[in-house]
């Protein structure tokens, strides 16, 4: 039976930034230039990838697609919220906030896979390198990218569809910048005991198993350096592991934050700035982490700039 005040919701109000009046320019500036900088930067890697042939391997090949998940991740949300720093009312409409809810999980979700296909990547190139080429082939690669977005096609139109079966009534504000999961099931006025129950065990063991494999790959990557050990051998693996292991710990680091280490009493100005750490800040790091401690990347960097020089001076 519906409630009698139940009624069809055609839009949202986003709350956004706990942003004071007289900041909003100046934050609006910040936001931009972080926004941008993801862009651009993870479209570099993306066409230094591309166009130089010693980074066409497997890690490179992932690092691509983690790169254009990033931008995707990042454009979901943050044009919406640049533009509402500037608008008084701050709507979504219904239909949008469905998709910015489904799209928001199948990057976080893609992010969430890719990190560990990278992570066997690095095994088998350091446990098993005799054999890296024939199992980290063309095809095998493609095929991780392709299960990775199956996997979170599937788990993104799971919620999705049980999100639209979910009632709204009179409170239609949502206390963030964007329409997120859990949010918009607190404002709801029906059971959501089913969708919490899902996002729990399925969200969970979705979220965990890439993790575990992320941490199962690590060990055996020390297990295998630890038994002969030495200097060298210590620091061709750091220098090789050491970015990937750095973006692991941004990426579930700031989620833990948000859906593992939040408590109800947790304000929402602190919700709202985790949410901006994985939403901006670390996919705009990414490929400044990628860049800075990676020889292949910033070859490909600084022979690109020479080529740009060159075609500008004729």
């Amino acid at each position: 039976m519906k409630r009698e005040n139940e009624t069809r919701v055609f839009e949202f109000l986003l709350m956004g930034l706990p942003v004071p009046p007289d900041d909003q320019d100046l934050f609006l500036m910040l936001f931009l230039v972080l926004y941008l900088t993801t862009v651009l930067g993870n479209l570099l890697i993306i066409l230094l990838i591309k166009i130089d042939s010693r980074l066409h391997t497997p890690m490179y090949f992932f690092l691509s697609f983690l790169a254009f998940n990033d931008v995707s991740l990042s454009s979901v949300t943050v044009p919406k919220m640049l533009m509402d720093m500037k608008s008084n009312h701050k709507s979504i409409p219904y239909s949008g906030c469905v998709c910015q809810v489904y799209f928001l999980v199948f990057f976080a979700c893609t992010d969430n896979f890719i990190l560990a296909v990278m992570a066997y990547d690095r095994y088998v190139a350091i446990c098993q390198p005799l054999h890296y080429t024939m199992i980290m082939r063309q095809e095998r690669c493609i095929s991780f990218v392709a299960w990775s977005w199956l996997f979170s096609f599937s788990h993104s139109l799971m919620h999705t569809l049980l999100l639209i079966q979910v009632s709204f009534c009179d409170d239609i504000t949502i206390p963030h910048f964007f329409c997120e999961l859990s949010a918009l099931l607190e404002i709801s006025c029906s059971d959501t005991s089913l969708n919490n129950l899902v996002i729990l065990i399925e969200g969970g063991m979705g979220l965990c198993i890439p993790f575990v494999c992320i941490l199962g790959s690590y060990i055996c990557i020390w297990a295998t350096v630890l038994k002969n050990p030495s200097a060298k051998k210590f620091f061709k693996v750091l220098s090789t592991c050491g970015s990937h292991l750095l973006v692991v710990a941004l990426f579930y680091g700031t989620i833990a934050e948000v859906y593992f280490f939040s408590s109800p009493s947790m304000s929402d100005m602190k919700k709202i700035a985790a949410s901006v750490m994985y939403m901006i800040v670390t996919p705009m790091l990414n490929p400044f982490i990628y860049s800075l401690r990676n020889r292949d990347i910033k070859q490909a960097l600084k022979l690109f700039a020479n080529k740009m020089m060159f075609f500008k001076s004729e």
